[in-house]
């Protein structure tokens, strides 16, 4: 991949999840799937799978449900032989929303777009 990709975040598409939940919904594996091809495709890449929340419940627990949820993506992509080293799990619980409501007043589909996990290139293993 080009340089100008690293240190860069991308939104994968696809990457939901559902309500207090961090289990990959078979609607994600796609995606999953595409990054799988491009780590393979570009074998010295090293990848951060952050995933966040949305604005409901309290920071400690977003935190920790946010590191879940990364943590089954870079689960699921070291189940397709990835190797975990190149890849780092991080979860930002409420703290990066892309939805930026008021909270009791978020559609659900607000509430949806902000429970999601997104990836960006840290670097490569050759430097």
């Amino acid at each position: 991949l080009d340089r100008k990709f690293v240190d860069r975040e991308v939104i994968l598409e696809d990457i939901y999840y559902d309500f207090d939940e961090w289990f990959i919904r078979e609607d994600a594996m796609p995606t999953l799937n595409a990054l799988v091809r491009i780590m393979e495709d570009n074998p010295e890449i090293i990848i951060e799978l952050a995933s966040h929340t949305d604005c409901r419940g309290t920071e400690e627990y977003n935190l920790r449900l946010s590191q879940n949820r990364a943590q089954a993506a870079v689960d699921y992509i070291v189940q397709q032989g990835i190797p975990s080293e190149r890849l780092e799990a991080r979860g930002y619980g409420k703290s990066r929303l892309r939805v930026d409501c008021i909270c009791e007043e978020c559609t659900e589909e607000e509430h949806q777009a902000n429970r999601r996990t997104t990836f960006r290139i840290l670097g490569s293993e050759s430097g």
